[in-house]
């Protein structure tokens, strides 16, 4: 078995597990490769007690792995789908951050929970993603298009409200005078979505969400849609640049650009344990069910 493992962030005393973990994988002759840039930040950690010098690196990845181990939050596994891309490599999300809603293995658990995923008790929970186009082409946008959570239009440089112009497979829908609009997957459905009023999705409905973010008209609410429905997005406003933000990549477009967004032609898997599910994962994360009356 041959395994990557990325991290993005280190959090308070997060070494000692990503150790274990290595030490897990290293007693197991699990084939692991660790991300360049990651494997010297573990080098230079006071608490991690050995270099690890056996496994290799690498800074792009091929369908020769097995498994890919995000160690961090749910922001390092946003991160990571710019490695897999759609090399379709399950990803083992290990939370040594805070809420942790994608990355749901906690820290606490590795050494109880990494035996079962060698052996493989667990299974696939596929999620989609969108993809961007622009017209006229952005080169920023050219090799990375793609988005787990969502893609969102924001205003730039300016305390006033932008207009976004809204196509759905080519008909007329609206125009959101607002701070900006979210179209999101089901995976981004409980973040940025959610923080502006949207709904939750399961990842296992073929839907989008469009969320206006503190619009103006307050008749404009959220709108689930099917995800094979093309989006096109036209904005105007008093500055000459506006911003879209890609999960963690953000960058500037000029007015004057039409965007098309649609799901990606591609899928990603998060490995999830047998005992795991997305309704547990609401009821512990988002505290569902907290209520001294239940």
């Amino acid at each position: 078995m041959k395994v990557g493992i990325y991290g993005q962030f280190y959090h308070e005393n997060s070494g000692k597990y990503i150790q274990e973990l290595l030490d897990l994988l290293e007693e197991q002759n699990i084939e692991v490769r660790i991300e360049e840039e990651f494997l010297e930040i573990i080098h230079q950690k006071e608490e991690i007690k050995k270099e690890y010098n056996e496994f290799s690196t690498f800074k792009e990845l091929d369908n020769s792995y097995d498994l890919f181990f995000s160690i961090g939050g749910d922001g390092t596994i946003l991160k990571s789908i710019n490695y897999i891309k759609s090399l379709d490599i399950p990803i083992v999300g290990i939370n040594t951050g805070r809420l942790g809603f994608l990355a749901t293995i906690q820290k606490e658990e590795i050494s109880q929970t990494i035996n079962s995923i060698l052996q493989k008790k667990y299974s696939i929970s596929r999620r989609s993603l969108l993809e961007i186009a622009t017209s006229p082409k952005n080169e920023s946008l050219s090799d990375i298009n793609f988005a787990l959570n969502e893609i969102a239009i924001s205003r730039k440089n300016t305390t006033s409200m932008i207009t976004i112009q809204t196509w759905l497979d080519g008909k007329y829908l609206n125009a959101y005078w607002a701070d900006g609009l979210i179209v999101s997957t089901p995976t981004g459905s409980t973040g940025y979505s959610l923080s502006c009023g949207g709904p939750i999705i399961n990842p296992k409905t073929n839907a989008l969400a469009i969320t206006p973010i503190a619009p103006h008209n307050l008749n404009a609410r959220p709108l689930i849609i099917p995800d094979d429905i093309e989006i096109d997005l036209k904005v105007s406003g008093r500055e000459e640049d506006y911003l879209v933000s890609l999960d963690s990549r953000i960058t500037s477009l000029s007015k004057n650009t039409k965007i098309t967004i649609k799901k990606a032609p591609f899928s990603i898997g998060l490995v999830l344990l047998h005992e795991d599910s997305f309704i547990k994962t609401l009821r512990k994360k988002l505290l569902w069910g907290e209520d001294k009356r239940n």
